[in-house]
């Protein structure tokens, strides 16, 4: 159970979290990346599967002025994710609605400057985190039903489908089912999570 997670430090052991990932780390979002967010969310080639996007730029930085109190009080976290090959940021990723014992995640965007395998590093670093820093014990979300690829991603780290709706598939996976997966997924992309072991 997940009594009071702490806000992420700039000191270990979250550092380490943040940046285990062999081609990829992460930072978290700020008032100042406003422009970015705005870009990927008004972009057709990735905001297919997104909620509608906020109507300016400067409506998206009032949310991530909003977004900071909420991380500070421990609530969310909305994190850039930067390509470490070429110091290039490639997308955002984000771990909100916390339960008693489950977290869930989304906001999830991968741009065209994104290393081969930061899908799934990104996904590892979720887990590594939520179950690892945050000390929850599973995770929900839910996915549209048209987004068969994603769909097909999450299932292959031991997610189970236990709900759905005309336009989503909702889903949970547990930190036991990831475990049962990790090996296999970890040879992909040779990470080593801080928190998170076969």
């Amino acid at each position: 159970m997940n009594d009071s997670p702490e806000t992420p430090r700039t000191n270990d052991p979250y550092q380490a979290v943040l940046t285990a990932a062999p081609t990829i780390e992460m930072r978290l979002a700020r008032p100042s990346d406003a422009d970015y967010i705005y870009s990927l969310r008004i972009d057709p080639a990735y905001n297919q599967h997104l909620s509608s996007a906020p109507p300016t730029v400067e409506a998206q930085a009032q949310f991530l002025e909003g977004y900071v109190k909420r991380e500070q009080a421990g609530k969310e976290y909305y994190f850039i994710i930067k390509n470490k090959l070429t110091g290039v940021d490639c997308g955002t990723v984000r771990i909100y609605d916390l339960r008693e014992d489950s977290f869930c995640w989304g906001s999830w965007i991968l741009d065209s400057n994104k290393p081969r395998y930061a899908a799934i590093e990104s996904a590892i670093f979720i887990y590594d985190f939520g179950f690892g820093a945050l000390k929850f014990g599973s995770s929900h979300f839910d996915v549209r039903k048209d987004n068969v690829r994603v769909i097909s991603f999450h299932e292959r780290f031991g997610a189970r489908r236990v709900d759905e709706n005309e336009i989503d598939i909702f889903f949970n996976l547990s930190q036991a089912d990831l475990a049962g997966k990790l090996e296999e997924l970890l040879a992909i992309t040779k990470y080593k999570p801080v928190y998170l072991s076969a």
